[in-house]
């Protein structure tokens, strides 16, 4: 079975007598565009998003005919969970998340990492707060900042432009 883009999701569906057969994703597996699962129920899935990032989520329809409903089932993974205590935390532990080029996730204002024990123990070392605990990651933190070499102009870029000092004449260095 070819899958080609979402139906829709279980919180916003009426299931009725429909059995949901969950095909399980783990979370770096949710925005990958091609890709072969198989479902708890053993039906072989291809699944190929061409147009678009899928950003698949816990409950997403992929299908449903009249007696089933293929959904998605994010596992649960081990987490690093850091709860700022204020913006200027949240803005540290960010910087030194993204700089490091991690997936970040954003729930119940909680920030959460796939488990790494290097930035575990820099972020204890730091003084964070920092808790290991089995989460599913479902939120991802979504970036304004487009990758290197990108030539299309982000909000990020347009804030630093207006912020930028003027160039000063030679002859005033």
């Amino acid at each position: 079975m070819i899958i080609q883009q979402k139906v829709g999701n279980l919180n916003s569906y009426t299931v009725g007598a429909k059995t949901i057969d969950w095909l399980v994703l783990h979370w770096f597996e949710t925005n990958k565009r091609i890709q072969r699962k198989t479902t708890n129920a053993g039906v072989e899935i291809a699944l190929k998003f061409l147009q678009e990032n899928p950003a698949l989520t816990q409950g997403d329809i992929l299908y449903e005919d009249a007696e089933t409903i293929i959904a998605v089932e994010v596992l649960p993974c081990e987490c690093l969970v850091i709860a700022p205590k204020n913006m200027f935390e949240m803005a540290s532990i960010c910087y030194e998340i993204g700089n490091k080029h991690l997936p970040l996730f954003y729930e119940n204002d909680e920030l959460l990492i796939p488990f790494e024990q290097p930035l575990y123990k820099l972020l204890t070392a730091q003084g964070y707060e920092v808790k290991q605990q089995q989460r599913k990651l479902l939120q991802p933190l979504k970036t304004t900042v487009s990758p290197h070499g990108s030539n299309s102009e982000t909000l990020f870029s347009k804030i630093m432009k207006l912020t930028a000092y003027p160039t000063l004449p030679k002859e005033g260095l």
